[in-house]
């Protein structure tokens, strides 16, 4: 076993998009653990707490009108005239990686143990000991026509302030209305609708004591965590799909165990959108969105030993936490294979909570039957009385609802 370390740089990131054909990051064996550092893409909402004096950070979100150090942020065109920027805003997360796995191809598991997750410091001497996160209500948000107090529609940055030490608690700080804010380029953006555009502060007003009375409780968690899928070579970060991605469960973070299905040789493993905190559902559009650092260890089943495990027959991402395994169900479970060509736009016309219950619900059912031998009869009954499906997120596209059974319900006797 060896562990390895990967820092974020400019050269270390994708920005937007899973994608099979960008050159690895890095490269290991099953059984290796690694150490990954990850950025929130909202960092520039706060450059002074989030940014400024951060090597690393300061790297990746580095753009002048002469230089833009990671120019392709979505998986739209790159070649202009633009009417976002280069990649169009299609896909947001920043992600460290690929890591490429030794021997992974289709049809194997990969599994990803969280070992530990924690804050990445602001660096501004007036800010040591603090880590900084940022929570939008945006206008892919599920409230944002839904608004009853002026002006609206609006768009709502709120800056929190959790301890770097790993305080369990984080406090807001400020917030403000979005403003039109022109990039270096030169393009206006009235809304949030491109990463990374550092916010000019002398055109908002920030609003103190908010949340004054409220402390919310950190759960330091990785919201998109994945593999490359097959059926395109840049695919967006937002919508999830079979191979994981953006699936937005506050429960993947410390000593959790993800489960996924590899698509492309290599596996093309990639982390980022890393979270604070977040409630199921992510009603606004998103969490807590700060920077961590996570240690992760990597163990790749292959086709041939799945039989008989509970890996058995596993098309789709799956949890395991020390309690419980959740299953993941979506509006599509794989958008990309069902909606054509231009899937990555056209599954936002199609978002629906009642498509992804019945996807969770199947996924379930499969594994009680599979893995658990149950009849389909003994399955149903057991989903009734002793399975709980929840509003994983209602702000990426493809819908999520997560299906979870908690492991004490089967004997081991």
């Amino acid at each position: 076993m060896k562990h390895h370390l990967l820092p974020v740089s400019a050269k270390t990131v994708h920005w937007g998009y899973f994608s099979k054909v960008v050159a690895p990051a890095l490269k290991l064996k099953s059984g290796d653990r690694a150490t990954i550092e990850t950025l929130t893409h909202h960092a520039n909402d706060d450059y002074e707490r989030m940014i400024e004096g951060d090597p690393g950070a300061e790297s990746v979100f580095k753009w002048t009108r002469e230089h833009k150090a990671v120019v392709r942020r979505g998986s739209g065109p790159i070649e202009g005239p633009f009417i976002r920027g280069s990649g169009e805003g299609v896909g947001v997360h920043l992600l460290t990686g690929p890591v490429a796995i030794e021997g992974a191809e289709p049809g194997d598991v990969l599994e990803v143990r969280i070992l530990d997750v924690r804050p990445r410091p602001a660096c501004k001497a007036c800010h040591a000991g603090k880590c900084f996160g940022s929570n939008v209500a945006a206008n892919w948000g599920f409230h944002y026509h839904d608004l009853i107090e002026e002006p609206k529609p609006r768009e709502v940055v709120t800056i929190f302030e959790l301890d770097a030490s790993g305080e369990p608690f984080a406090k807001a700080v400020y917030n403000y209305v979005w403003t039109p804010q022109t990039d270096p380029d030169g393009i206006v953006h009235p809304t949030i609708d491109y990463p990374g555009v550092r916010v000019d502060h002398a055109t908002v007003v920030k609003r103190e004591n908010v949340l004054s009375n409220v402390r919310v409780p950190a759960r330091l968690h990785f919201g998109t965590m994945g593999l490359a899928p097959s059926e395109q070579d840049f695919v967006s970060s937002i919508p999830p799909s079979y191979t994981g991605g953006n699936i937005d469960d506050w429960r993947v973070g410390k000593g959790a165990k993800m489960f996924y299905p590899v698509a492309v040789p290599g596996a093309f493993f990639s982390v980022g959108d890393p979270h604070a905190a977040q409630g199921d559902s992510e009603l606004g559009g998103t969490a807590i969105e700060t920077s961590l650092t996570g240690d992760f260890e990597f163990i790749l089943h292959k086709h041939r030993d799945l039989g008989g495990t509970q890996l058995e027959g596993l098309t789709h991402p799956m949890l395991e936490t020390p309690d419980a395994w959740s299953v993941y169900g979506f509006t599509y479970p794989n958008y990309l294979a069902e909606l054509g060509a231009n899937a990555q736009l056209e599954i936002a016309n199609h978002s629906s909570l009642d498509r992804a219950m019945r996807d969770a619900f199947r996924k379930m059912r499969r594994f009680l039957m599979t893995v658990h031998k149950l009849s389909e009869d003994e399955a149903i009954s057991l989903m009734s009385v002793g399975a709980d499906f929840g509003v994983t997120q209602v702000v990426d596209a493809n819908w999520g609802v997560h299906g979870t059974i908690r492991k004490n319900v089967f004997r081991c006797d």
